[in-house]
């Protein structure tokens, strides 16, 4: 384990299993606060999603893709009619989490928002929580996420398109406190662990948040990511297909012009739909 508060949790939900724990009404009443709180954001803020302004949530995104969520938001493909609905399982996670927090006797200070000053730019978001003086948030993920992203921070860093790890130096630099690290629910089975954030260096990634303000105010487009070189049993194939960095960018169809096709080597029954960039002569009309 990686955080003092996770053998307290493991206790109190052992101890709920077996039927031995009661929650408090002032613990029922938070969650149930907070999840109200959610519904109104999701359902019924008024805003619309697409409306553009750097804050602490995307400030660590490719800087491409937010020219684009500024300059041609039209062009975002449609997101799915799940979208709101993942939005709310993740704002219930949290929700629950800090309930069980609270009832398994771990301190920590509550949600709340904060501005970090960038010069003539000012960042604004809400951090999760605060434990034992660091900043944490807390992220819902998939299965295979849960597995491979959040595996560690390193993991995380070295694959970060949301801009997870930006986030966390946010919050931590605008508070003056330690980065400490991410809260981490498996959406499939239920399962959590703690990712410390060790090895994130604040400073340096507060001095990319303030070139990614520079880049965006400069209005700068300039693709952060290469297509990536396909391979068949070891060999190149001639074809480029999409970087993984952009694989869940909403602009990836007008950025790039993709071909997508069954992998053009596989002897599969049924390959995998591949996302081609560029097609070697002997392919494209194969």
């Amino acid at each position: 384990m990686n955080h003092p508060a996770e053998m307290a949790l493991h206790q109190y939900m052992e101890d709920a299993v077996a039927g031995n724990t009661s929650m408090s009404d002032a613990t029922i009443e938070q969650v149930a606060n907070d999840i109200a709180d959610a519904l109104k954001r999701q359902f019924g803020s008024g805003k619309s999603r697409g409306d553009f302004n750097i804050r602490m949530s995307n400030v660590g995104r490719p800087t491409c893709q937010l020219w684009y969520e500024k300059n041609k938001p039209e062009v975002a493909m449609p997101m799915p009619t799940t979208f709101v609905m993942n939005m709310m399982i993740g704002d219930i996670v949290e929700a629950v989490f800090k309930g069980l927090l609270t009832e398994a006797g771990v301190k920590y200070e509550d949600t709340d928002k904060v501005t970090l000053d960038c010069g003539d730019t000012h960042v604004s978001g809400s951090y999760d929580l605060i434990i034992n003086d660091a900043v944490d948030d807390i992220k819902s993920a998939s299965d295979w996420s849960y597995r491979n992203k959040f595996d560690s921070y390193e993991s995380l860093a070295s694959g970060d398109s949301f801009g997870y790890v930006a986030q966390l130096a946010g919050y931590a630099k605008a508070l003056n406190k330690k980065a400490g690290g991410w809260w981490v629910v498996n959406k499939a089975n239920g399962k959590f662990k703690y990712v410390p954030a060790t090895g994130l260096d604040v400073d340096k990634e507060v001095d990319n948040i303030k070139n990614t303000i520079k880049t965006v105010d400069n209005n700068e487009f300039k693709r952060c990511f290469e297509p990536v070189p396909e391979t068949f049993r070891g060999k190149a194939t001639g074809n480029t297909i999409l970087n993984k960095g952009c694989t869940f960018c909403s602009y990836r169809y007008d950025c790039w012009e993709l071909t997508e096709k069954p992998a053009v080597k596989s002897q599969a029954k049924n390959p995998a739909v591949v996302p081609y960039v560029t097609l070697a002569e002997e392919y494209i009309n194969g």
